[in-house]
């Protein structure tokens, strides 16, 4: 069973910049189709970053050039470099895997449904 923990989130002013973590425990040796989504209160929940099993990578238009999603195999871990941040950027943040499936690209996979593991989210807080 794959298990997903974030961390990283915090509180900073318009511009700054935090790194998220996600730590991937239980998986296989099977490579798996990676997000970052992030929901605010009373809003759904969007996917703002993609990264896929050859580490191409694809992201919303609302924090292209922004943030950056990359991943470390060695360690297990998926990052969100996130920079520049403004204020419609403060949502919980969550990352999330899935098995790519047969004849579709990862990048097919932009809703929250499309994906089976999930994290519990970590708080990104920006003040103007």
């Amino acid at each position: 069973q794959v298990q997903l923990a974030e961390s990283g989130g915090g509180s900073v002013k318009a511009g700054g910049s935090l790194r998220l973590s996600c730590t991937v425990s239980g998986a296989s040796d099977t490579t798996y189709c990676m997000a970052w989504f992030r929901q605010a209160p009373g809003k759904e929940r969007e996917g703002v970053a993609f990264i896929d099993t050859i580490e191409d990578t694809k992201y919303a238009a609302s924090v292209k050039g922004r943030l950056t999603i990359s991943i470390d195999d060695a360690k297990g871990t998926l990052y969100l470099q996130m920079n520049n941040l403004k204020p419609e950027d403060a949502a919980m943040y969550f990352c999330a895997a899935v098995t790519p499936p047969p004849l579709l690209p990862c990048f097919s996979l932009t809703r929250q449904n499309d994906y089976t593991y999930w994290g519990q989210g970590t708080q990104v807080t920006v003040s103007s």
